[in-house]
């Protein structure tokens, strides 16, 4: 079985709380498989930490207005010049219990490694 999520990149701006859905947001991705947070939440914050390239999963670009039925996360990637990057995760579909899903992280990058990374000894 697929863990499906949408990526989504949002402006940070005063007034937008970053565990609520935002208004607009100005790109955005689907991720057929892994897109539990130990997995493309780890991947995402690693290459926001090291500004590199994504090699490591295959993205599907959507239109802004897509509106997926079958994933289970959804990350928004807040950024703004000369301000921190931020994240956010919602649990939704079948596992959520409100209609616009669960916020179940908001933090900076390192926070969510520290947070989801699974210790596979590979640090040591």
């Amino acid at each position: 079985m697929s863990t499906r999520a949408q990526i989504r990149f949002a402006t940070r701006e005063a007034g937008v709380n970053f565990n609520e859905h935002p208004d607009a947001i100005h790109a955005q991705f689907y991720k057929h498989h892994d897109g539990y947070p130990e997995g493309l939440g780890v991947n995402l914050a690693t290459t926001l930490l090291d500004s590199g390239s994504w090699n490591a999963v295959p993205l599907e670009i959507d239109a802004l207005d897509t509106k997926r039925d079958d994933v289970e996360y959804v990350y928004y990637i807040w950024q703004a010049p000369l301000k921190t990057t931020w994240i956010s995760i919602f649990r939704v579909g079948y596992r959520s219990e409100t209609e616009n899903g669960e916020c179940i992280f908001v933090g900076e990058p390192q926070q969510l490694i520290n947070k989801y990374k699974i210790d596979t000894n590979d640090d040591r």
